[in-house]
């Protein structure tokens, strides 16, 4: 199995994040080398800036990954944007918990390496989402 330092940042003021063992849990699923990696949990604000600033884009965006190694390890920061979520688990019928514990899975990948910007690799990434997701005991995320 591979090596985790894992830390978890709450800079979000919503009462309903998942527990950090949930977190740790949903990342380690998701491995496939040593890694090291910082989620931070933020709120629309810091979502906004933070995706204006790195992607050009003025909105708070659901998951950004900002990898920051590939060799020896996987180094990086996943910042999670928690009233994006929370939104979109309510319009998608999903839990809470397994629209976080997608958007850590998604976030890891990226941090692998992979993407969904052409359609063969979103759907090989799409695939290992849901493999990961159903290992975990969740369902497919992108399911109808």
């Amino acid at each position: 199995m591979p090596q985790l330092d894992f830390s978890l940042q709450l800079a979000s003021v919503a009462n309903d994040l998942p527990a950090v063992a949930e977190f740790r849990r949903w990342v380690r699923a998701a491995l496939r080398v040593d890694t090291s990696v910082t989620i931070r949990l933020v709120d629309a604000e810091e979502g906004r800036l933070l995706n204006a600033t790195y992607r050009g884009k003025d909105y708070a965006t659901n998951v950004l990954t900002f990898p920051l190694t590939e060799e020896p390890q996987l180094m990086g920061d996943i910042v999670i944007c928690a009233p994006v979520v929370a939104r979109e688990a309510a319009e998608q019928g999903k839990t809470l918990l397994a629209h976080y514990a997608h958007m850590t899975v998604h976030g890891i990948l990226h941090l692998h390496g992979y993407d969904h910007e052409v359609d063969a690799q979103a759907e090989l990434m799409e695939a290992m989402e849901t493999a990961v997701m159903q290992k975990l005991g969740f369902a497919d995320p992108y399911a109808e």
